[in-house]
């Protein structure tokens, strides 16, 4: 045969595949695609390779874009199932589930089906055998994604957007003290007057009790700003600390502990500024709510922390944890040049803003 025949004959074969056979396989039933649903919902595990260490911000970008394509394929099965058996007993659950998908898919970054997911919501919205409960959680879900993609635009236009969006819920569901919590959190990660502002609304609201104390500290903690710290104690090593005696630096006091893993994780974030703006009157204090004094030294020594740290004996509870009303770590403030609170959100751009108020005169 010659070689030309044997192309002609290959091309043939080739086409007759891509057109499928004859007879088209039989599209499977409704308990085979939920089986199919099942398994690639399973979001794909943590590598192997992470165990004992912290991954790169590379490894979980990568990961969340391999989270993120995982999902879209279960969502796209979910679809495939509401379309096909609408009428199914298990069709809600299903569809509940493909918006559950596309929503975790877009908070791992992929916007391409955005416009999916806001329609998929929408006619949830408009099912009326959704209750109220339902709704309320569609609608916390909607207002928790619009304010996560605004993080490439930084905290302050995060906050922004989730305020707005309890604020929405709030007219829709006013009897809801959830609302409260999410206020609470708008609270915490704002500074100044508006932080004390929304304190002092949900503290005379008919919040839940533990959401209205919660205000109350977080109000008390906002009237610190602008204000001094009496901290003073013998560190770890021995050194004598006196926060008033540092007048003329900045400072930052960082409330943490070993067994924090986010904490941990802060420490090269906290290093490198140090390293980089001690020579300029930048100092650390570290806060230790540890109960294992071994830990926090084998911890203070392994990682060479070079700044004072604060700690209390096993059996008492840190008293300026208790007494500034730290209950989350890692919290991390900012005392400026004249001795005064400035800060009470520092983690985020830490450098940045300690540079700045190292230029304050």
């Amino acid at each position: 045969m010659k070689r030309t025949a044997l192309i002609a004959l290959a091309t043939t074969l080739l086409l007759a595949l891509a057109s499928g056979p004859a007879h088209a396989q039989a599209p499977v039933d409704a308990t085979t695609l939920l089986a199919h649903l099942e398994t690639a919902a399973a979001p794909p595990a943590s590598p192997a390779e992470w165990q004992g260490r912290i991954p790169t911000p590379e490894e979980l970008a990568a990961f969340r874009v391999k989270q993120a394509e995982a999902a879209i394929r279960a969502a796209d099965l979910a679809a495939e199932f509401t379309t096909r058996f609408p009428t199914h007993a298990k069709a809600t659950a299903v569809r509940e589930q493909r918006q559950q998908l596309l929503s975790s898919a877009v908070r791992r970054g992929d916007t391409s089906r955005l416009a999916q997911l806001d329609t998929v919501e929408a006619e949830m919205h408009a099912d009326p055998k959704l209750d109220a409960e339902g709704k309320f959680r569609l609608r916390m879900q909607t207002v928790d994604r619009k304010a996560g993609l605004k993080q490439s635009e930084g905290m302050a236009a995060m906050l922004e957007e989730f305020e707005k969006g309890a604020r929405a819920l709030q007219k829709e569901f006013p009897e809801r003290k959830e609302v409260f919590e999410m206020l609470y959190a708008v609270a915490m990660r704002s500074e100044g007057a508006k932080a004390a502002a929304i304190a002092r609304e949900i503290a005379a609201s008919g919040a839940e009790p533990q959401v209205k104390e919660a205000a109350a500290v977080l109000l008390k903690k906002s009237e610190r700003m602008g204000k001094p710290l009496d901290i003073q104690f013998t560190a770890l090593d021995g050194r004598k600390v006196d926060l008033a005696k540092l007048k003329g630096k900045v400072v930052l006091i960082d409330f943490w502990a070993t067994w924090c893993g986010p904490c941990v994780a802060e420490i090269p974030h906290i290093k490198a500024t140090y390293e980089k703006l001690n020579p300029k009157g930048f100092e650390v204090i570290g806060i230790s709510l540890d109960d294992d004094k071994a830990a926090l030294q084998a911890m203070v020594k392994h990682k060479q922390l070079p700044w004072p740290q604060h700690f209390e004996s096993e059996k008492d509870e840190n008293r300026y944890a208790k007494e500034y009303g730290v209950s989350s770590i890692p919290t991390m403030w900012l005392v400026d040049k004249k001795g005064h609170l400035v800060d009470v959100n520092a983690r985020d751009g830490l450098e940045k803003k300690v540079e700045k108020l190292l230029a304050e005169k």
